[in-house]
């Protein structure tokens, strides 16, 4: 039997299944940050829901994580080209169709005399959010569907990942060396954000947004070759699962300080995909979660169209003023709309578009074959 080329690495499964259904619960909670702005809760008592907008800094940890997982597992980049397709095809057909439906709100809006916050919904902003580049500049943000703004990082990030590859194919085999460049360039990029725009760096968002995205990126790459030289038994794995998790949410509840949670989050997904390397099978695995976890880029990119929807006709229908506050019931029944949205855009709109995508740009000649060990068409690589 041949030697493994690598000895001192122990591969994860193909497909790590907790980290698939775990994004559901990272969307879920930035809805839930948006909806408990508007609630009846008290401030004081949404401590975790306010924090729980550091999801989009989970989810760019997990990006650099799992296209490490998909391209990175040979000696070489992949493609480049069949990269950018398969990343165009899997976030565009969503962001196109949201976008199209919040225009056709917005002009129906104005033909059904609903006043619109002045300002939002302009021309320019409606063209960069189209063409993906809103959160590249430093300007007020005035974007027609608030979330898209972390696809426009997102997409910046796929865009310079071949620079991303010389340093994780170079370093793989001293990956706290990567951890260790991710944090540095993590602390100059944030404190020069606060020196130019005021807040720390997990609060950029439209105004140069791709900032935040950088250095997280390039953890989530460390993480992952950190990881591959780790074997764990079951028991432990659920043992780092339980107790990654319990601190993460801690620090989340209580006043950490916005940066060591986004540093505390990534501990958090390496033990979730231990959790998959060890065996060990936990509700994350069912297949209802997975599907959840699939569909929760459709609904974190929809929920903000449905509540705008829903405040709106709220407002004309019953007369209240803009800044009314929802009760419990709205919200359950707000969260049922914006989750069987989710789930039509992700199965009508998603999956169809990914696949036309991928047909109009295949090569007309044969692909090679991708060396041992790398996925480039699985959809394990959809972190959002």
């Amino acid at each position: 039997m041949a030697a493994p080329l690598h000895p001192d690495r122990h591969p994860f499964p193909e497909v790590i299944e907790p980290l698939t259904s775990i994004r559901f619960f990272l969307a879920l909670g930035v809805v839930l940050f948006h909806y408990q702005l508007t609630w009846t809760l008290p401030p004081e008592a949404a401590g975790l829901l306010n924090r729980a907008r550091l999801g989009v800094d989970v989810f760019f940890i997990l990006s650099g994580f799992i296209l490490t997982h998909v391209y990175l597992q040979g000696d070489a980049a992949p493609d480049y080209r069949r990269f950018i397709v398969a990343r165009f095809a899997r976030i565009y057909p969503a962001h196109l169709f949201i976008l199209l439906a919040m225009l056709a709100l917005v002009l129906g809006a104005d033909l059904a005399g609903v006043a619109l916050q002045a300002g939002r919904f302009a021309v320019p902003d409606f063209l960069m959010t189209l063409l993906l580049v809103q959160a590249w500049f430093p300007h007020q943000d005035a974007e027609w569907n608030g979330p898209s703004w972390s696809l426009s990082a997102e997409w910046f990030a796929y865009l310079i990942f071949p620079a991303y590859a010389w340093i994780a194919l170079r370093l793989r085999h001293r990956p706290w060396l990567i951890i260790g460049l991710a944090i540095l360039m993590f602390v100059v990029l944030d404190a020069a954000y606060r020196v130019v725009f005021g807040p720390v760096l997990p609060r950029a968002e439209g105004s140069m947004g791709i900032l935040r995205i950088l250095p997280e990126f390039l953890y989530g790459i460390g993480l992952y070759y950190l990881g591959q030289g780790i074997r764990v038994s079951q028991r432990a794995s659920l043992v780092l699962t339980a107790g990654s998790t319990g601190l993460l949410l801690f620090a989340m509840q209580y006043p950490l300080d916005d940066r060591l949670i986004v540093l505390l989050a990534g501990p958090f997904l390496l033990a979730l995909a231990l959790l998959a390397k060890s065996g060990a099978r936990t509700f994350l695995s069912a297949r209802p979660w997975l599907f959840a976890g699939e569909a929760s880029f459709a609904l974190y990119m929809v929920h903000i169209p449905v509540l705008m929807v829903w405040r709106n006709a709220a407002e004309k229908l019953h007369g209240l003023p803009s800044n009314y506050r929802m009760s419990p019931w709205e919200l359950a029944l707000l969260l049922a709309l914006s989750l069987a949205a989710a789930a039509f855009v992700h199965v009508a709109v998603e999956r169809p578009g990914r696949r036309i995508i991928r047909r109009l740009f295949a090569r007309r000649r044969p692909t090679p074959r991708p060396e041992s060990g790398r996925f480039v068409h699985s959809d394990q690589g959809d972190p959002l």
